[in-house]
């Protein structure tokens, strides 16, 4: 019997569960749970963070390797598992530092599954067997333990420990629900478990027994030299916060496996960015994500703001980023299969938001909460708040709710950005599958959007965009979503450069540490709790993207680099990724709401993975030589998993294990396209004259066609696997197609 079928066959030993060092294998809900006890303080530890110390180490996206350490009143412990092969799991821990006799500390192995299945321990072979419908789960031990007990529960576990102490043998059993394999750190300072799945019990125990003798599988670096660790950053923020929600028996990667709110949680913007994020290594995982960010579509045509087991705020929604998201894994991907599956409910709720959020009929959204639903705060000003995803930001300071309208009395610039971009996502989303009224009336929404925010949200006085009152004039605080309007192409030219000066304004939004979500010479800055002054990820990173939009790679650059020194501040030392941090110090838990390992803080340094290969919304699949030496991958790209290296300014892009492209040419290659036969990509070159590309997997008799901007073709034949690529200058470069002839 499976529990749970759809699950990767990869993924089905993982660290499902709030307890990161039990290891889970889905399919058959059977569960190897270590369990530490301190005779010293009489104290059981099930290594879980929200009341343990914990700190998370490295974590493959597939659970093929796990590591973390733990303390527990007083003694430090490392844990660690791999896979050899996606049926078979091995674990390890290690004491590394005691804090009393180590014949006194325990460590336990508890075994149980789903249901009703005992688990059995077979005293001639030393092996736990626990049988689930027709197959058997094997657990091997590198030691014997020292006993082995039987209990109803890991609960009924831990109070034996903590009633009994160490010593209690009345609970020794070889079958129960929950059978502990129980050693002490005087016996055994380090040990080892395998655990095997298999047919039959015979081959269970072979394997497992087996298994103890296979050799750890080691993560390399994913991410060296420039930048180092960002993409292994991500990786281990995204995979260690992918738990299971029981209650809808569905995997989903969770704003923190640390806060929660009941039994699950959803944020809809956390769960897309969490869908984006999960896109760079998984498209399995990014379309899960994506659809639990979309199992909140209601009835009326919103995306419901949060559900949790305890609640639903279905009366109001969140920014609209779903389209931008669902594009950039399309992009990544190459599959339309994502476009078809979440274009219905995303352009619902584009359209939601024109006709429940413009009261006036201005053709500009406000905050709003509808009368539907039983949320919390429902017809509150700050359930209007909860919809800008900034629900303490001093730019709500001079929002009056009202109850006719059911609305704030704003217009909420950051919010109305998010609409235009998300309208033009959707555009271009109907234009691939053909809907192509569709992608005309979202084309026509997001210019009339654009044109509303440049001209109405725009304060001449200050230069700047800001929050509006709906009948009269703007707010005084502002945010950085005052840059938004580069992020949704509302900014005029003259509009972007008065930006770029407010960018680079220590007053207001510059600094060690930027962007703050109150300028510095706001009274709300000194507050320093949650968007009273704090630095946010997902406001820095749409800050990022808009500056690329307009072609400000250098400002971009700057912001990418702040953020991810702001980011490994913190991780390196502490492993600590932050849903905010504080603007002057960069300290991450200088405040106590704020969460120590949050999905969204990974897009701090998703920015400067992107600095060298992204997959831009305007530019699609893009390459960046600036020249540093560099080594990062693998990651998703629609030809396959790529590499990307620079060594003494040589840039190697690398598919599937090949070396596809080579180049010394400076600057950026964009709208990469593998197909089978061809490649193309545009060549923005950052310094004049000639330069060559290497394709080794052409073959000799290909030919090369350059467009240049002026719309000529010349055709060459490819010689020797290179292609001589005249100097380029402005945006669009120079196209090259390679065609196999």
């Amino acid at each position: 019997m499976l529990l749970h079928t759809t699950i990767p066959l990869s993924r089905a030993w993982n660290s499902w569960s709030d307890r990161p060092a039990e290891m889970v294998f889905l399919p058959l809900g059977v569960r190897i749970t270590p369990i530490l006890y301190s005779s010293r303080s009489r104290t059981t530890s099930e290594i879980a963070p929200r009341s343990n110390a914990v700190r998370l180490g490295r974590h493959s996206i597939d659970g093929s390797h796990i590591d973390l350490e733990t303390d527990h009143s007083g003694t430090t412990l490392g844990f660690s598992a791999t896979k050899s092969d996606p049926f078979t799991v091995r674990g390890r821990w290690q004491g590394l530092k005691t804090g009393e006799w180590g014949l006194r500390f325990w460590v336990t192995i508890a075994i149980s599954a789903e249901g009703d299945d005992a688990v059995t321990f077979d005293t001639e072979k030393g092996v736990a067997l626990v049988r689930v419908g027709t197959r058997f789960v094997a657990i091997a031990t590198e030691d014997a333990p020292v006993h082995v007990t039987g209990h109803e529960s890991i609960a009924a576990l831990r109070a034996d420990f903590e009633t009994n102490g160490y010593f209690h043998l009345a609970s020794r059993s070889n079958a129960a629900p929950v059978l502990a394999l129980r050693f002490n750190l005087e016996m055994m300072r380090q040990g080892a478990y395998c655990a095997a799945v298999a047919d039959s019990a015979a081959l269970a125990i072979e394997k497992a027994i087996a298994g103890l003798g296979s050799r750890p599988v080691e993560i390399p670096p994913a991410h060296t030299a420039a930048y180092e660790g960002a993409l292994d950053a991500m990786r281990d923020v995204v995979a260690w916060n992918t738990v299971w929600d029981e209650t809808n028996a569905r995997p989903y990667t969770a704003v923190t496996r640390i806060w929660n709110l009941g039994k699950f949680a959803v944020w809809y913007n956390d769960q897309t960015f969490a869908a984006l994020l999960a896109g760079v290594f998984d498209a399995d995982l990014a379309r899960e994500n994506m659809a639990v960010a979309l199992a909140g579509a209601t009835p009326q045509g919103n995306i419901a703001c949060i559900v949790t087991s305890n609640d639903a705020w279905v009366d109001r929604s969140q920014p609209p980023h779903g389209a931008l998201v669902a594009w950039q894994l399309y992009q990544r991907t190459g599959e339309r299969s994502i476009l078809e599956a979440f274009y219905e409910a995303l352009a619902r709720n584009q359209r939601w938001w024109r006709t429940h959020r413009d009261p006036d009929g201005t053709g500009l959204v406000s905050c709003g909460s509808s009368d539907v639903g039983e949320g919390l705060y429902k017809g509150t000003a700050f359930a209007a708040r909860n919809e800008t995803g900034m629900d303490n930001s001093a730019t709500h300071d001079e929002a009056i709710y009202d109850p006719a309208t059911r609305s704030l009395s704003t217009f909420d610039l950051g919010l109305n950005c998010a609409l235009a971009l998300d309208a033009e996502m959707l555009s271009k989303m109907a234009a691939v599958l053909g809907y192509r009224a569709d992608a005309d009336e979202f084309a026509a929404a997001a210019a009339a959007s654009r044109k509303l925010i440049s001209e109405e949200l725009w304060d001449d006085r200050r230069n700047i965009f800001a929050n509006r009152q709906r009948k009269g004039g703007f707010v005084r605080s502002l945010s950085p979503t005052s840059f938004y309007p580069l992020l949704c192409g509302a900014a005029t030219a003259s509009q972007a450069e008065h930006l770029l000066r407010h960018l680079k304004d220590e007053n207001t939004f510059a600094g060690a540490f930027g962007l703050p979500n109150a300028t510095r010479d706001d009274p709300a800055f000194s507050d320093n709790v949650y968007w009273r002054g704090r630095i946010w990820p997902n406001v820095n990173f749409m800050v990022w993207l808009g500056l690329r939009r307009y072609g400000h790679f250098a400002e971009a650059s700057a912001v990418a680099r702040q953020s991810y020194d702001l980011f490994m501040k913190s991780w390196r030392t502490d492993r600590i990724a932050a849903e905010n941090y504080n603007a002057v110090t960069g300290e991450a838990m200088d405040q106590g709401d704020t969460d120590p390992f949050y999905i969204w803080a990974a897009l701090l340094p998703m920015m400067a993975v992107c600095e060298i290969c992204d997959f831009d919304p305007w530019r699609g699949w893009t390459i960046t030589n600036s020249g540093e030496d560099v080594s990062i991958g693998p990651m998703l790209t629609p030809a396959g998993s790529a590499t990307v290296t620079i060594r003494d300014g040589l840039l190697v892009l690398a598919l599937n294990g090949n070396d596809f492209l080579r180049t010394r040419i400076r600057g950026q290659m964009s709208n990469i396209v593998v197909e089978k036969g061809s490649v193309s990509f545009t060549v923005l070159a950052a310094e004049t004259g000639e330069g060559m590309i290497e394709l080794p997997t052409l073959e000799e008799d290909a030919f090369v066609a350059f467009h240049a901007e002026e719309g000529d073709v010349n055709w060459a034949r490819v010689l020797n696997g290179e292609i001589a690529v005249p100097a380029a200058s402005g945006y669009e470069g120079t196209r090259i197609k390679v065609v196999s002839s």
